[in-house]
């Protein structure tokens, strides 16, 4: 019986498994093989604010928004899901489509924020909606959490169902 050495074997297993696919790992590149799938809102720490809240009727205000993965690699590819809801009334937050969304891969302890900007509206005017929470939803993930609102009511464009707000694509942090 002949005897291989032991790196030639360690040498053929390493070559195996890298033309399969299996041996290279996640190179942050943005490639679609890596091995992750969407991020889930259950597998995420949420954090709502603090704001810079419009402190007026007519005035804008800032609501950032971060996630930070708490278990395995995933990604986030798109805009986030935001409804405002004022009791039975829903809004849908349109996306401000002035930058475009990446793909963005987070292993465990990353983090990624988006921003929803919006109009203060006048309390009980004809185009407000009186938010009490909003509502949110991960690209790629039918999931969703509501979080409170505590900055005001919220201006409509033609009513109270079309607000005058927007979300921005995720980030990953220090972009």
């Amino acid at each position: 019986m002949r005897a291989i050495p032991l790196t030639v074997t360690a040498l053929t297993a390493t070559l195996l498994l890298t033309a399969c696919g299996s041996g290279g790992g996640d190179t942050g590149s943005g490639d679609k093989n890596t091995g992750s799938t969407a991020c889930r809102i259950g597998g995420l720490g949420v954090q709502v604010g603090p704001a810079n809240a419009a402190p007026a009727a007519g005035d804008t205000g800032d609501v950032p928004v971060t996630v930070t993965n708490r278990g395995a690699r995933c990604t986030l590819e798109g805009f986030p899901g935001v409804t405002l809801s004022a009791g039975k009334a829903t809004a849908t937050v349109p996306q401000d489509t002035s930058g475009k969304p990446q793909r963005l891969t987070l292993a465990k302890g990353d983090t990624a924020s988006f921003t929803l900007t919006y109009v203060r509206a006048k309390e009980g005017g004809t185009k407000s909606l009186a938010v009490t929470s909003l509502k949110l939803r991960l690209p790629g993930a039918s999931d969703s959490q509501d979080f409170p609102w505590s900055y005001g009511p919220v201006q409509g464009k033609k009513d109270a169902g079309d607000p005058d707000a927007s979300v921005t694509a995720f980030q990953q942090a220090g972009d």
